[in-house]
């Protein structure tokens, strides 16, 4: 992931060097300067750090680096169709943006939206904007719905497992660049470990228990 990006700016280094020595001294400089916090960031956003996976399997583990923003009691229409507890996790730039199954079981669903870019934040991102929706069942048949959503700087949402495929707990399943949004929807019953306003990081914070 990533490997576009950095060729990128590969090929920018490469034409800076046959350019440098007919530029003038204060423009090196600039450049240079911006050629390197350019490639900082593109490092920063696609690194994937290695992070121990937390509780058992009953846990729902974190899918993403970011912020809660969301802990509601909701109505999910497009799988489920049942009430649950939706918990929203918002990414900005700076977080790491790789995403992992927050429960192992088997993939009922799988679907892409494709929609607009609202911000991530906004209430009706969730069902307008571009989007993936997967649904993990667990070995004893509770389901978790996990929803990718592009943001307002997000272009591109990618997505691993197939329908029926199995997946593990604290697997890598997507990606979005640049500025996003992670969306899980529990069984009502669910313990809530998080609160609003919560920093949380994948694999290491748990979402909640399920019994």
């Amino acid at each position: 992931m990533g490997v576009t990006f950095l060729v990128t700016v590969g090929l920018i280094g490469i034409v800076w060097t046959i350019l440098t020595p007919i530029l003038p001294v204060y423009l090196r400089i600039a450049i240079s300067f911006l050629a390197f916090a350019f490639l900082g960031i593109i490092v920063q956003f696609f690194r994937v750090p290695h992070r121990t996976i937390r509780g058992d399997d009953h846990m729902v583990i974190c899918p993403a680096d970011g912020k809660v923003v969301v802990i509601e009691r909701v109505y999910e229409p497009e799988f489920l169709k049942t009430e649950c507890i939706q918990i929203s996790i918002f990414m900005s730039p700076l977080n790491v943006h790789a995403n992992y199954t927050p429960i192992g079981g088997k993939v009922v669903y799988q679907a892409y939206h494709p929609g607009s870019y609202l911000v991530a934040w906004h209430p009706k991102s969730s069902t307008e904007n571009e989007r993936t929706t997967m649904v993990i069942e667990t070995a004893d048949k509770q389901q978790v719905l996990v929803r990718q959503i592009a943001g307002a700087l997000a272009r591109r949402i990618c997505f691993y497992p197939e329908k029926d495929s199995k997946v593990e707990r604290g697997e890598e399943f997507g990606f979005i660049k640049f500025g996003s949004r992670v969306d899980v929807f529990l069984p009502i019953h669910a313990t809530i470990c998080v609160q609003i306003g919560d920093l949380v990081k994948n694999r290491e914070h748990i979402l909640a228990k399920l019994v």
